[in-house]
């Protein structure tokens, strides 16, 4: 499994990095795998990924392999329903993925990447954050 880069800001980046890679394959390059890249438009739709209780999850995910989202929930001692809205969140995002699920299947949490590896470059001129005016 790869790792999936997490960036805050970085659409404009991301978007002219994806053309430069479709012009160099339609002129027959051969490309490396590209890696996965998420992007948050903001720190505040950051830190919900990176919360304690996501982040708990996607340890016990990772240490327990869970078969269903109550074995989840279970292991980190919380309520199923709590623990159930983080893990659909973190599926919406495609950092796991929820597996069987049919009639009378749970729900069975994976990850998708091996890790996160969190770019957050300070200096930006997009206004996400950057230095104030004296």
């Amino acid at each position: 499994m790869p790792t999936l880069k997490v960036t805050v800001g970085e659409r404009d980046r991301l978007d002219q990095r994806t053309r430069s890679r479709i012009e160099a394959a339609q002129e027959g390059e051969d490309l490396e795998p590209a890696q996965p890249v998420l992007n948050f438009d903001s720190y505040g739709a950051l830190s919900r990924l990176l919360s304690p209780k996501n982040l708990e999850l996607l340890e016990v995910i990772s240490e327990h392999e869970p078969g269903s989202i109550r074995d989840a929930a279970e292991l980190v001692d919380r309520d199923y329903k709590q623990v159930h809205r983080n893990l659909t969140e973190l599926a919406d995002i495609g950092v796991i993925e929820l597996e069987g699920g049919g009639p009378g299947q749970a729900k069975e949490p994976k990850l998708s990447y091996d890790g996160l590896e969190i770019d957050i470059p300070f200096a930006r001129s997009n206004g996400i954050a950057g230095s104030a005016a004296p």
